[in-house]
């Protein structure tokens, strides 16, 4: 019988997903070695908000984070998502400082890339399949799943054709809001299989409680590996749990290398966690339940975290069934983008000041701004042609790629900082997130006292309004 893997996403998006990535690695690095020995496919651990909310809230360095987990678990492969041409950023970066980024994720530990982009535009994707090859990565090309007029079964299949040719080792099909049921996984999966000759993954989230129901009907699909979540902190916007998977997979007759009396020890350990989280107010109640209304609004999990965390922050949060009324309707002004990161966070930051202004649009952000002049790529479908007038003006939207019209940044970003980088890896996060790099660098310098913990989300609000 086909055997079935798993990635553990309980150090990368379970963690993003319903505590907005607030874990550090303190909370996790006495389990590494038992999660090395579980049998996993891979563990997802890097990539995604990790790097930013690494420097931000948890006074680490993301690189080091990486090298302690690659040290601790030297048996199982590493995991990471990255998103294309925007990397762990929110905005194009130029393809030298793309190609390095991928090197030195590769050199410090990272197996597996999970390339995405949040319009599914191969432009985006190419240049960071390329490095992942070229270093001796495993390239895992991402599609993001949306439903939309434009979104049919022949467009995925057909971008999972051009993955393929791009040089991929495997292709995802990223649900990241929840919403792709069980037809749908079914369809797909078999649709990708029977036309490319590579391993199929899908990720989906429990937002909707569809996720089980879903990977099962993959499965059966053809579907090779799933991603799923230790039992604490699974559910809600996180993804199914890793042990009933496990159970219901072995039980239909497939075999599962993943090991049951590690699973026990693993959920043991990350209990506490979970119940720290609940008491202080990180872990919102709201993102455990089941919610079927996200078939409408197709918020994904970290998306949904972080809406919650700024309407609190304005003193909004009465505001939050509102909002998500309106994300439908922005998202078809910009031409149906998947909602996921940066799309989902801009979305939603422009479905935010609809609402809160009382007027659409009488606030833009710069990020919207500047997708709808055409940087963030070739968008799924047509832009509301007002909307472009009213944002525009005059002004002509760009036809080309975007990076191409950007000088390389490395040697420039390497020559300015001068012996305050310390290595490569250095240069790369000040590229990414300059005033968080360089605030690491006072505190290691001494120039500035350790940042205080991250208090709860209640407290202080996830901004989703950066381009850094």
């Amino acid at each position: 019988m086909k055997k079935i893997g798993f990635t553990e996403t309980v150090l990368r998006d379970a963690n993003q997903s319903q505590i907005a990535t607030r874990m550090p690695f303190s909370k996790f690095e006495g389990i590494l070695s038992e999660m090395d020995k579980a049998g996993y496919y891979s563990l997802e651990c890097w990539g995604g908000a990790t790097f930013d909310s690494c420097l931000r809230y948890l006074d680490e360095d993301p690189w080091e984070r990486l090298r302690k987990i690659r040290k601790a678990v030297p048996n199982t492969k590493l995991q990471m998502l990255l998103r294309g041409q925007n990397l762990l950023g929110y905005r194009p970066y130029p393809d030298d400082v793309v190609q390095k980024f991928v090197e030195y994720s590769i050199k410090n530990g990272i197996d597996i890339l999970r390339i995405f982009d949040a319009l599914n535009d191969p432009n985006n994707l190419r240049v960071a399949i390329e490095a992942t090859k070229k270093y001796g990565g495993h390239a895992s090309g991402a599609i993001c799943f949306t439903i939309s007029p434009i979104h049919t079964l022949e467009n995925y299949v057909k971008l999972a054709k051009e993955l393929e040719s791009m040089g991929c080792d495997s292709i995802c099909i990223k649900d990241m809001s929840g919403i792709m049921g069980p037809g749908e996984a079914y369809d797909l999966v078999k649709a990708i299989k029977e036309n490319v000759k590579l391993p199929v993954i899908v990720h989906t989230h429990s937002t909707t409680g569809l996720g089980p129901m879903t990977y099962l009907k993959a499965i059966e699909g053809g579907a090779d590996v799933i991603d799923t979540a230790i039992s604490c902190l699974s559910g809600g916007t996180s993804q199914p749990a890793t042990e009933s998977m496990v159970y219901a997979v072995r039980q239909l007759g497939y075999e599962v290398d993943v090991k049951d009396d590690s699973l026990k020890k693993i959920n043991d350990h990350f209990l506490p966690v979970q119940k720290e989280a609940i008491e202080s107010g990180l872990l919102d109640p709201y993102v455990l339940g089941t919610k079927t209304d996200a078939l409408i609004y197709q918020v994904p999990g970290g998306m949904l975290s972080n809406l919650i965390a700024q309407l609190k922050a304005q003193n909004a949060s009465d505001k939050l069934d509102q909002v998500l009324e309106e994300i439908p309707t922005v998202k078809r002004e910009l031409g149906y983008p998947p909602l996921v990161t940066p799309m989902s966070q801009m979305t939603g930051v422009q479905a935010v000041m609809n609402v809160l202004a009382g007027e659409r649009y009488k606030v833009v952000s710069n990020e919207i701004r500047s997708y709808v002049r055409g940087e963030y790529g070739r968008a799924p479908g047509e832009l509301d042609a007002g909307l472009v007038k009213k944002i525009l003006g005059s002004e002509p939207r760009m036809t080309g790629r975007f990076a191409d019209t950007l000088a390389p940044a490395f040697e420039e970003a390497k020559k300015k900082l001068g012996s305050r980088a310390k290595s490569d890896e250095d240069v790369l996060m000040y590229i990414a997130f300059p005033p968080l790099a360089e605030k690491l660098f006072d505190r290691r310098e001494g120039k500035a006292a350790p940042a205080a913990p991250a208090p709860a989300v209640k407290k202080v609000a996830y901004s989703v309004r950066r381009a850094d």
